[in-house]
């Protein structure tokens, strides 16, 4: 396993590490402990050492999950969370100090834990990076030792801009991938220059950048790759990184020619990602151990050459940029 720094954390996070959001089975199968304590098992044998969670999925299973694993273990592992998406409505109004307190309590109930390594945002509104007063309660939970740092989860390279002119905010969670690359042009100087930590979420574009996926791929009613591409649940830049699918398995058909012979593209997605040195870490999602052992294949994987990569802006240039560029 490599470790790189997440920023202000101080934390040597494995550079693959984990998201848990389908941590317990695939989407819609409902949560199987069992399931995820062996996902989970899997990913700490080979090194894995970072953990991304969030009390909403799964309506806390993950949490219970995940803390469940750190309290029966002897390795030290670092388990992020996030806050903000149990609100309803989900406006900027119904953020309150005294709310946000509630769901780092919460969370730390659900876990077991005396403190949370680092507590982030989860896609709030964008008014609520306007609000230091928002900000300045994690602050007090971590002088009062429930938290050690905070960190944000974004959907805009704005929010993330905003964000980190917080000093308190150690870390910043953003989609990047092949089909998502604008956050690279100017948000990572920043946040380099910030010494902000940088998690990489949706680093497979929901799959798709897997190459696994056909015109003929059917996804459950209740999966969001089914229902929420054009933003029905939430913001439809979660989902497949806002592309629509037919014109993403155009461009993925130009990424299988750039790498014949390779029938599983989710090690080259990786790398590309981590040839980024601002990055700390990616979280890919897993549903079962094989794919936490096909994501990890990304840290065995040569480093892509000056042409590969080349070849890679040309594609998301000719097919993606005009669709997604702009918009994130």
């Amino acid at each position: 396993m490599n470790y790189r720094i997440l920023g202000k954390t101080n934390f040597n996070v494995s550079a693959v590490s984990l998201g848990t959001w389908q941590v317990g089975g695939k989407w819609g199968s409902g949560f199987d402990y069992k399931h995820a304590e062996h996902t989970l098992r899997t990913a700490i044998d080979h090194g894995i050492n970072f953990f991304d969670t969030a009390d909403v999925y799964e309506n806390g299973a993950s949490e219970k999950a995940l803390g469940a694993l750190a309290n029966s273990i002897k390795q030290n592992i670092y388990i992020a969370t996030k806050c903000g998406r149990r609100l309803s409505p989900h406006v900027n109004d119904s953020y309150t100090p005294k709310v946000l307190r509630g769901f780092v309590e919460d969370s730390l109930r659900r876990m077991s834990l005396d403190r949370l390594d680092l507590i982030q945002l989860h896609c709030p509104p964008s008014e609520v990076y306007y609000r230091p007063e928002l900000f300045e309660e994690f602050d007090k939970l971590k002088q009062e030792g429930k938290i050690l740092n905070l960190g944000v989860s974004v959907e805009k390279v704005e929010e993330g801009l905003k964000a980190i002119e917080y000093e308190n905010v150690a870390s910043v969670q953003i989609i990047f991938n092949i089909f998502r690359q604008r956050p690279q042009d100017y948000f990572f100087q920043r946040a380099a220059q910030k010494n902000v930590g940088l998690i990489v979420r949706v680093p497979l574009a929901s799959g798709l950048l897997t190459g696994m996926f056909s015109s003929d791929s059917v996804f459950a009613s209740d999966d969001h790759r089914h229902g929420n591409r054009n933003g029905e649940w939430f913001d439809k830049g979660e989902t497949f990184s806002g592309i629509p699918f037919e014109q993403g398995l155009q461009a993925v058909q130009k990424l299988k020619a750039l790498f014949p012979g390779q029938s599983n593209l989710a090690p080259f997605a990786l790398k590309w990602i981590l040839m980024h040195p601002e990055v700390s870490c990616v979280i890919p999602g897993a549903s079962h151990s094989e794919q936490v052992q096909s994501n990890l294949q990304a840290l065995t994987t040569p480093d892509l050459s000056q042409e590969e990569m080349a070849k890679i802006e040309e594609i998301y240039s000719m097919y993606i940029k005009d669709l997604v560029h702009h918009l994130w």
